[in-house]
Protein backbone atom coordinates (compact mmCIF):
# COMPACT_ATOMS: atom_id res chain seq x y z
CA UNK A 1 0.00 0.00 0.00
CA UNK A 2 1.57 2.98 -1.33
CA UNK A 3 1.96 6.22 1.46
CA UNK A 4 0.24 8.99 0.45
CA UNK A 5 2.02 11.87 -0.61
CA UNK A 6 2.55 15.21 1.34
CA UNK A 7 1.08 18.20 0.41
CA UNK A 8 3.26 21.23 -0.81
CA UNK A 9 1.63 24.11 0.16
CA UNK A 10 3.40 27.17 -0.13
CA UNK A 11 1.03 30.29 1.73
CA UNK A 12 2.52 33.63 -0.16
CA UNK A 13 2.98 37.35 1.39
CA UNK A 14 1.13 36.41 4.77
CA UNK A 15 1.62 39.37 7.30
CA UNK A 16 3.17 38.28 10.79
CA UNK A 17 0.41 40.32 12.60
CA UNK A 18 1.39 38.80 16.69
CA UNK A 19 3.85 36.93 18.65
CA UNK A 20 2.34 34.10 20.02
CA UNK A 21 2.97 31.63 23.05
CA UNK A 22 6.28 29.72 23.10
CA UNK A 23 7.89 32.26 20.86
CA UNK A 24 6.21 31.08 17.94
CA UNK A 25 4.82 34.25 15.92
CA UNK A 26 1.31 33.97 13.96
CA UNK A 27 0.16 35.15 10.66
CA UNK A 28 -3.23 34.84 8.93
CA UNK A 29 -4.16 33.02 5.38
CA UNK A 30 -6.53 33.99 3.08
CA UNK A 31 -8.89 30.88 3.94
CA UNK A 32 -8.80 32.35 7.26
CA UNK A 33 -6.90 29.82 9.36
CA UNK A 34 -4.70 31.14 11.71
CA UNK A 35 -0.30 30.18 10.41
CA UNK A 36 2.20 29.36 13.53
CA UNK A 37 5.95 30.49 12.51
CA UNK A 38 8.65 30.11 13.85
CA UNK A 39 11.88 32.27 13.67
CA UNK A 40 9.92 35.61 12.29
CA UNK A 41 8.98 39.34 14.21
CA UNK A 42 5.68 40.51 13.59
CA UNK A 43 5.70 43.36 10.85
CA UNK A 44 7.62 40.32 8.60
CA UNK A 45 5.88 39.88 5.10
CA UNK A 46 6.99 36.09 4.30
CA UNK A 47 6.13 32.68 2.40
CA UNK A 48 5.55 29.65 4.37
CA UNK A 49 6.39 26.60 3.40
CA UNK A 50 3.83 24.59 5.35
CA UNK A 51 4.67 21.14 6.98
CA UNK A 52 1.42 20.38 9.11
CA UNK A 53 -2.03 21.09 8.36
CA UNK A 54 -5.12 21.04 10.49
CA UNK A 55 -8.51 22.24 10.49
CA UNK A 56 -7.95 25.30 12.25
CA UNK A 57 -4.40 26.43 11.13
CA UNK A 58 -1.09 25.72 9.98
CA UNK A 59 2.41 25.14 11.21
CA UNK A 60 5.18 25.93 8.74
CA UNK A 61 8.52 28.32 8.10
CA UNK A 62 9.46 31.39 6.48
CA UNK A 63 11.26 30.71 3.01
CA UNK A 64 11.07 33.92 1.58
CA UNK A 65 11.03 37.15 3.41
CA UNK A 66 8.93 40.50 1.01
CA UNK A 67 9.14 43.07 3.65
CA UNK A 68 11.32 42.98 7.34
CA UNK A 69 9.52 44.61 10.45
CA UNK A 70 10.45 47.84 11.86
CA UNK A 71 10.64 45.62 15.04
CA UNK A 72 13.32 43.24 13.37
CA UNK A 73 17.22 43.53 14.05
CA UNK A 74 20.14 41.23 13.25
CA UNK A 75 20.92 38.45 16.18
CA UNK A 76 24.13 38.37 17.67
CA UNK A 77 24.71 34.79 18.44
CA UNK A 78 25.67 32.44 15.38
CA UNK A 79 23.65 29.71 16.83
CA UNK A 80 20.41 31.88 16.48
CA UNK A 81 17.36 29.77 15.10
CA UNK A 82 18.87 26.16 15.96
CA UNK A 83 19.26 26.49 19.44
CA UNK A 84 15.88 26.91 21.41
CA UNK A 85 16.96 29.24 24.30
CA UNK A 86 16.87 32.71 22.41
CA UNK A 87 13.82 32.69 20.08
CA UNK A 88 13.31 36.09 20.45
CA UNK A 89 16.70 37.60 20.10
CA UNK A 90 16.22 38.95 16.61
CA UNK A 91 13.25 41.52 18.18
CA UNK A 92 13.97 44.62 19.46
CA UNK A 93 14.04 44.25 23.33
CA UNK A 94 11.43 47.60 23.49
CA UNK A 95 9.22 44.93 21.67
CA UNK A 96 10.04 42.10 23.18
CA UNK A 97 8.47 43.50 26.46
CA UNK A 98 5.22 44.52 24.66
CA UNK A 99 4.69 41.20 23.54
CA UNK A 100 5.32 40.03 26.40
CA UNK A 101 2.92 42.66 28.36
CA UNK A 102 -0.01 41.77 26.26
CA UNK A 103 0.62 37.85 26.89
CA UNK A 104 0.23 38.51 30.64
CA UNK A 105 -3.28 40.95 29.61
CA UNK A 106 -4.77 38.58 27.23
CA UNK A 107 -4.31 35.28 29.26
CA UNK A 108 -5.68 37.02 32.45
CA UNK A 109 -8.62 38.70 30.18
CA UNK A 110 -9.14 35.64 28.20
CA UNK A 111 -8.72 32.81 30.65
CA UNK A 112 -8.83 34.31 33.76
CA UNK A 113 -12.12 36.47 32.41
CA UNK A 114 -11.93 38.74 35.99
CA UNK A 115 -12.11 42.11 36.42
CA UNK A 116 -8.99 43.97 36.26
CA UNK A 117 -7.27 47.23 37.13
CA UNK A 118 -5.05 49.24 35.01
CA UNK A 119 -1.60 47.03 33.89
CA UNK A 120 1.74 48.45 35.15
CA UNK A 121 4.06 48.77 32.45
CA UNK A 122 6.29 45.82 32.39
CA UNK A 123 9.96 45.65 34.45
CA UNK A 124 12.78 45.40 32.22
CA UNK A 125 16.17 43.80 32.71
CA UNK A 126 18.67 46.36 32.72
CA UNK A 127 21.09 43.32 31.53
CA UNK A 128 19.73 41.64 27.98
CA UNK A 129 22.65 39.65 27.48
CA UNK A 130 24.92 37.47 30.00
CA UNK A 131 21.95 38.10 32.95
CA UNK A 132 22.19 33.83 33.86
CA UNK A 133 23.36 32.59 36.82
CA UNK A 134 22.77 28.99 35.83
CA UNK A 135 23.32 26.92 32.91
CA UNK A 136 23.49 23.55 32.21
CA UNK A 137 25.11 21.75 29.04
CA UNK A 138 24.89 18.04 27.17
CA UNK A 139 27.77 16.20 25.70
CA UNK A 140 27.03 14.26 23.24
CA UNK A 141 29.43 11.56 20.83
CA UNK A 142 27.23 12.78 18.19
CA UNK A 143 27.09 16.58 16.87
CA UNK A 144 23.86 17.54 14.85
CA UNK A 145 24.84 19.70 11.90
CA UNK A 146 23.28 22.55 10.78
CA UNK A 147 21.98 22.47 6.63
CA UNK A 148 24.85 24.69 6.24
CA UNK A 149 27.20 22.61 7.94
CA UNK A 150 25.61 19.89 5.99
CA UNK A 151 26.07 21.43 2.80
CA UNK A 152 29.91 22.49 2.96
CA UNK A 153 32.79 20.97 1.78
CA UNK A 154 34.28 21.35 5.68
CA UNK A 155 35.33 18.71 6.90
CA UNK A 156 33.12 18.67 10.01
CA UNK A 157 33.83 17.16 13.84
CA UNK A 158 30.96 14.80 14.44
CA UNK A 159 31.74 12.94 17.50
CA UNK A 160 31.96 15.64 20.23
CA UNK A 161 29.37 17.77 20.99
CA UNK A 162 28.79 19.89 24.09
CA UNK A 163 25.70 22.13 24.18
CA UNK A 164 22.43 22.56 24.07
CA UNK A 165 19.42 20.18 22.70
CA UNK A 166 17.82 20.49 19.52
CA UNK A 167 13.81 21.11 20.62
CA UNK A 168 11.90 18.18 20.55
CA UNK A 169 14.93 15.94 19.91
CA UNK A 170 16.20 14.68 23.32
CA UNK A 171 19.27 12.92 21.63
CA UNK A 172 20.33 15.96 19.40
CA UNK A 173 23.20 18.45 20.49
CA UNK A 174 24.10 21.46 19.18
CA UNK A 175 27.56 21.82 19.58
CA UNK A 176 27.88 25.60 21.16
CA UNK A 177 30.38 27.72 20.53
CA UNK A 178 29.71 31.21 22.23
CA UNK A 179 26.28 31.37 24.66
CA UNK A 180 25.30 35.32 25.19
CA UNK A 181 23.71 34.42 28.48
CA UNK A 182 25.96 33.79 31.26
CA UNK A 183 28.50 35.94 31.87
CA UNK A 184 32.43 34.81 32.41
CA UNK A 185 34.11 32.43 32.84
CA UNK A 186 30.94 30.19 31.71
CA UNK A 187 32.49 30.38 27.77
CA UNK A 188 35.90 29.70 29.00
CA UNK A 189 35.33 27.19 31.34
CA UNK A 190 32.99 24.93 28.76
CA UNK A 191 34.95 25.30 25.93
CA UNK A 192 38.08 24.42 27.62
CA UNK A 193 36.52 21.09 29.09
CA UNK A 194 35.63 20.29 25.58
CA UNK A 195 39.16 20.80 24.38
CA UNK A 196 40.62 18.89 27.33
CA UNK A 197 38.71 16.07 26.86
CA UNK A 198 39.14 15.78 22.71
CA UNK A 199 42.90 16.12 23.87
CA UNK A 200 43.06 13.54 26.23
CA UNK A 201 40.76 10.53 24.18
CA UNK A 202 38.07 10.71 27.18
CA UNK A 203 34.67 9.62 25.36
CA UNK A 204 31.48 11.97 25.38
CA UNK A 205 28.33 10.26 26.38
CA UNK A 206 25.98 8.75 24.03
CA UNK A 207 22.22 8.91 25.18
CA UNK A 208 21.26 6.57 22.70
CA UNK A 209 23.48 3.44 23.63
CA UNK A 210 24.32 4.77 26.74
CA UNK A 211 28.00 4.74 26.87
CA UNK A 212 31.04 7.09 27.00
CA UNK A 213 32.02 9.16 29.98
CA UNK A 214 31.10 12.85 29.77
CA UNK A 215 27.32 13.30 30.29
CA UNK A 216 26.72 17.27 31.33
CA UNK A 217 28.26 20.32 32.69
CA UNK A 218 25.96 22.85 35.22
CA UNK A 219 27.90 25.76 35.87
CA UNK A 220 26.56 28.30 38.57
CA UNK A 221 27.82 31.63 38.98
CA UNK A 222 26.79 34.67 42.18
CA UNK A 223 26.66 38.31 42.03
CA UNK A 224 29.62 38.15 44.68
CA UNK A 225 31.65 36.51 42.58
CA UNK A 226 31.02 33.00 43.10
CA UNK A 227 31.33 29.96 40.78
CA UNK A 228 30.26 26.59 41.05
CA UNK A 229 30.81 23.81 38.27
CA UNK A 230 29.50 20.30 38.32
CA UNK A 231 30.08 17.85 35.80
CA UNK A 232 27.91 14.76 35.34
CA UNK A 233 29.65 11.29 34.61
CA UNK A 234 27.99 8.22 33.14
CA UNK A 235 30.66 5.63 33.91
CA UNK A 236 32.81 5.08 36.91
CA UNK A 237 35.91 5.55 35.54
CA UNK A 238 38.00 6.71 38.34
CA UNK A 239 41.46 7.90 36.49
CA UNK A 240 39.49 9.95 33.87
CA UNK A 241 37.23 11.22 36.48
CA UNK A 242 40.16 12.53 38.73
CA UNK A 243 41.87 13.83 35.16
CA UNK A 244 38.92 16.27 34.19
CA UNK A 245 38.34 17.61 37.58
CA UNK A 246 42.07 17.55 38.00
CA UNK A 247 41.97 20.30 34.90
CA UNK A 248 39.25 22.05 36.26
CA UNK A 249 41.12 22.65 39.59
CA UNK A 250 44.24 23.92 38.39
CA UNK A 251 43.20 26.19 34.87
CA UNK A 252 40.30 28.00 36.86
CA UNK A 253 41.41 28.94 40.23
CA UNK A 254 37.66 31.08 40.47
CA UNK A 255 35.90 27.53 40.43
CA UNK A 256 35.11 28.15 44.60
CA UNK A 257 33.10 24.64 44.51
CA UNK A 258 33.90 22.30 42.36
CA UNK A 259 31.76 18.90 42.60
CA UNK A 260 30.94 15.94 40.10
CA UNK A 261 28.01 13.26 40.13
CA UNK A 262 28.41 9.98 38.40
CA UNK A 263 25.13 8.88 36.97
CA UNK A 264 24.13 5.95 35.44
CA UNK A 265 20.31 6.16 35.06
CA UNK A 266 18.84 6.87 31.75
CA UNK A 267 18.06 10.78 32.48
CA UNK A 268 20.13 13.19 33.36
CA UNK A 269 18.22 14.51 36.66
CA UNK A 270 20.96 14.74 39.71
CA UNK A 271 18.05 15.07 42.94
CA UNK A 272 18.48 11.49 43.61
CA UNK A 273 22.22 11.02 43.02
CA UNK A 274 25.19 11.22 45.30
CA UNK A 275 26.73 14.69 44.53
CA UNK A 276 30.82 15.29 45.60
CA UNK A 277 32.70 17.55 46.71
CA UNK A 278 36.08 17.35 44.74
CA UNK A 279 37.32 20.82 45.56
CA UNK A 280 35.90 24.10 47.18
CA UNK A 281 33.07 24.61 49.00
CA UNK A 282 29.93 22.33 48.19
CA UNK A 283 27.75 25.45 47.73
CA UNK A 284 27.86 29.54 46.63
CA UNK A 285 26.61 32.20 48.03
CA UNK A 286 24.19 35.18 46.66
CA UNK A 287 23.71 38.26 48.25
CA UNK A 288 20.16 40.30 48.35
CA UNK A 289 20.20 42.92 50.62
CA UNK A 290 22.45 41.94 53.16
CA UNK A 291 20.97 38.40 53.48
CA UNK A 292 23.11 35.58 52.29
CA UNK A 293 21.06 32.45 50.82
CA UNK A 294 23.65 29.08 50.02
CA UNK A 295 22.86 27.75 47.24
CA UNK A 296 23.98 24.04 46.83
CA UNK A 297 24.32 21.91 43.85
CA UNK A 298 20.46 20.85 43.87
CA UNK A 299 19.05 23.69 44.99
CA UNK A 300 16.50 25.83 43.02
CA UNK A 301 17.23 29.49 43.09
CA UNK A 302 15.77 32.46 40.61
CA UNK A 303 18.19 32.15 37.47
CA UNK A 304 18.39 35.62 36.54
CA UNK A 305 19.74 37.18 40.33
CA UNK A 306 19.81 41.11 39.57
CA UNK A 307 15.26 41.01 38.12
CA UNK A 308 14.93 38.08 41.12
CA UNK A 309 15.63 41.20 43.56
CA UNK A 310 13.07 43.13 41.18
CA UNK A 311 10.81 40.64 41.80
CA UNK A 312 10.71 40.13 45.57
CA UNK A 313 10.67 43.62 46.44
CA UNK A 314 7.57 44.06 43.95
CA UNK A 315 6.22 41.20 45.99
CA UNK A 316 7.38 42.49 49.37
CA UNK A 317 5.31 45.99 48.41
CA UNK A 318 2.07 44.42 47.13
CA UNK A 319 1.65 42.43 50.67
CA UNK A 320 2.01 46.04 52.15
CA UNK A 321 3.72 44.92 55.68
CA UNK A 322 3.87 46.73 59.27
CA UNK A 323 5.21 43.96 61.11
CA UNK A 324 2.29 42.62 62.55
CA UNK A 325 1.54 40.27 60.05
CA UNK A 326 1.17 36.53 59.52
CA UNK A 327 2.72 35.39 56.21
CA UNK A 328 2.42 32.39 54.35
CA UNK A 329 4.64 31.44 51.58
CA UNK A 330 3.38 28.50 49.90
CA UNK A 331 6.08 26.76 47.18
CA UNK A 332 8.73 28.47 49.43
CA UNK A 333 11.64 26.69 47.56
CA UNK A 334 14.55 27.53 49.35
CA UNK A 335 12.59 30.19 51.54
CA UNK A 336 14.28 33.02 49.53
CA UNK A 337 10.65 34.97 49.51
CA UNK A 338 10.57 34.30 53.00
CA UNK A 339 13.56 35.29 54.52
CA UNK A 340 13.38 38.77 51.83
CA UNK A 341 9.85 39.56 53.45
CA UNK A 342 10.61 38.63 57.05
CA UNK A 343 12.41 41.79 58.07
CA UNK A 344 8.82 43.27 57.94
CA UNK A 345 6.49 40.15 59.13
CA UNK A 346 5.59 39.46 62.80
CA UNK A 347 6.43 35.40 61.85
CA UNK A 348 6.77 33.76 57.95
CA UNK A 349 5.68 29.95 57.13
CA UNK A 350 7.21 28.38 54.13
CA UNK A 351 5.51 25.14 52.37
CA UNK A 352 7.28 22.89 49.91
CA UNK A 353 7.63 19.87 48.69
CA UNK A 354 11.43 19.14 48.19
CA UNK A 355 12.95 18.06 51.37
CA UNK A 356 16.36 19.24 50.58
CA UNK A 357 15.22 22.77 49.76
CA UNK A 358 13.94 23.37 52.85
CA UNK A 359 16.51 22.02 54.49
CA UNK A 360 18.38 24.56 52.69
CA UNK A 361 15.29 27.45 53.72
CA UNK A 362 16.41 26.51 57.59
CA UNK A 363 19.99 26.90 57.58
CA UNK A 364 19.76 29.85 55.23
CA UNK A 365 17.58 31.35 58.27
CA UNK A 366 19.70 30.07 61.20
CA UNK A 367 22.86 31.89 59.34
CA UNK A 368 21.02 35.25 58.70
CA UNK A 369 19.87 35.05 62.40
CA UNK A 370 16.17 34.88 61.25
CA UNK A 371 14.32 33.50 64.20
CA UNK A 372 10.54 34.36 62.93
CA UNK A 373 10.57 31.91 60.05
CA UNK A 374 9.26 28.43 60.08
CA UNK A 375 9.47 25.81 57.41
CA UNK A 376 7.54 22.70 56.59
CA UNK A 377 7.75 19.69 54.16
CA UNK A 378 5.00 18.17 52.20
CA UNK A 379 3.26 17.97 49.34
CA UNK A 380 1.11 21.11 49.51
CA UNK A 381 -2.35 19.62 48.63
CA UNK A 382 -1.69 17.58 51.55
CA UNK A 383 0.13 20.01 54.18
CA UNK A 384 -1.79 22.99 53.51
CA UNK A 385 -4.76 21.96 56.13
CA UNK A 386 -7.32 23.19 58.18
CA UNK A 387 -4.65 21.29 60.72
CA UNK A 388 -2.02 23.13 59.37
CA UNK A 389 -4.03 26.50 59.57
CA UNK A 390 -4.90 25.76 63.48
CA UNK A 391 -1.02 25.16 63.98
CA UNK A 392 0.09 28.29 62.69
CA UNK A 393 -2.75 30.78 63.27
CA UNK A 394 -4.80 32.19 60.19
CA UNK A 395 -2.40 34.30 57.94
CA UNK A 396 -2.95 37.96 57.20
CA UNK A 397 -1.37 37.74 53.72
CA UNK A 398 -0.87 34.57 51.53
CA UNK A 399 2.61 34.76 48.95
CA UNK A 400 2.11 31.89 46.75
CA UNK A 401 4.60 30.90 43.68
CA UNK A 402 3.52 27.64 42.45
CA UNK A 403 5.35 25.80 39.37
CA UNK A 404 4.51 26.06 36.03
CA UNK A 405 1.24 24.23 36.31
CA UNK A 406 -0.44 26.71 38.82
CA UNK A 407 -1.84 25.58 42.06
CA UNK A 408 -3.51 22.05 42.83
CA UNK A 409 -7.33 22.64 43.16
CA UNK A 410 -7.27 21.39 46.81
CA UNK A 411 -4.67 24.58 47.68
CA UNK A 412 -7.23 27.01 46.14
CA UNK A 413 -10.27 25.89 47.80
CA UNK A 414 -8.18 25.97 51.35
CA UNK A 415 -7.49 29.72 50.07
CA UNK A 416 -11.25 30.35 49.77
CA UNK A 417 -11.62 28.81 53.20
CA UNK A 418 -9.58 30.45 55.43
CA UNK A 419 -10.32 34.09 53.30
CA UNK A 420 -6.42 35.58 54.13
CA UNK A 421 -7.19 39.51 54.05
CA UNK A 422 -4.22 39.98 50.83
CA UNK A 423 -3.10 37.00 48.26
CA UNK A 424 0.64 37.80 46.21
CA UNK A 425 0.16 35.44 43.40
CA UNK A 426 3.78 35.02 42.01
CA UNK A 427 3.66 33.28 38.94
CA UNK A 428 5.85 31.91 35.78
CA UNK A 429 2.97 31.05 33.46
CA UNK A 430 0.10 33.77 33.50
CA UNK A 431 -1.85 31.05 31.54
CA UNK A 432 -2.27 29.04 35.11
CA UNK A 433 -2.06 32.16 36.65
CA UNK A 434 -5.37 33.33 35.12
CA UNK A 435 -6.76 29.62 35.63
CA UNK A 436 -6.42 30.09 39.22
CA UNK A 437 -7.01 33.87 39.24
CA UNK A 438 -11.24 32.40 37.67
CA UNK A 439 -10.96 30.56 41.02
CA UNK A 440 -10.52 32.94 43.40
CA UNK A 441 -12.95 35.11 41.80
CA UNK A 442 -15.58 33.93 44.29
CA UNK A 443 -13.95 35.90 46.70
CA UNK A 444 -11.36 37.48 45.21
CA UNK A 445 -10.64 40.44 43.45
CA UNK A 446 -7.52 41.44 41.27
CA UNK A 447 -6.34 45.02 42.92
CA UNK A 448 -2.62 45.23 41.19
CA UNK A 449 -0.86 43.34 38.34
CA UNK A 450 2.85 43.46 37.64
CA UNK A 451 4.51 41.53 35.02
CA UNK A 452 8.97 41.65 35.52
CA UNK A 453 10.77 40.34 32.43
CA UNK A 454 13.21 37.78 33.95
CA UNK A 455 14.46 36.12 30.67
CA UNK A 456 15.20 38.83 27.94
CA UNK A 457 15.47 37.28 24.37
CA UNK A 458 12.88 34.42 25.49
CA UNK A 459 9.21 34.52 25.64
CA UNK A 460 8.99 33.70 29.48
CA UNK A 461 7.59 36.57 31.43
CA UNK A 462 6.85 36.62 35.25
CA UNK A 463 3.90 38.16 36.81
CA UNK A 464 2.72 39.44 39.94
CA UNK A 465 -0.82 39.83 40.80
CA UNK A 466 -2.18 41.62 44.49
CA UNK A 467 -5.81 39.96 45.49
CA UNK A 468 -7.93 41.41 48.06
CA UNK A 469 -10.94 40.10 49.93
CA UNK A 470 -13.98 41.38 48.11
CA UNK A 471 -16.68 43.61 50.62
CA UNK A 472 -13.79 42.56 53.22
Amino acid sequence: MSRKRKENIILSKILVIDAGSKGVCVGKAEDGKIVLIPNVVPGDVVDVKVFKKKSKYYEGIAIHFHEKSADRIPPICSHFGYCGGCKWQNMQYEAQLKYKQNEVWNHLKRIGKVTLPEMTPIVGSKDIFYYRNKMEFSFSNTKWLTPEQIASEEVIDREHALGFHIPKMWDKILDIDHCYLQPDPSNAIRNGLKAFCMQNQIPFYSPRQQTGLMRSLMIRTSSIGEIMVLVQFYAPMEKEIAMVMRYLEQNFPEITSLQYVINQKANDTIYDQEVVCFAGKNFIEEEMEGLKFKIQAKSFYQTNSKQAYELYQITRDFAQLSGKEVVFDLYTGTGTIALFVSKLAKKVVGVEAVADAIKDAEENAKNNQIGNCHFEVGDMKNVFNDEFIARHGKPDVVITDPPRDGMHADVVAQLLKIEAPKIVYVSCNSATQARDLALLDEKYEVQKIQPVDMFPQTYHVENVVLLTLKNA
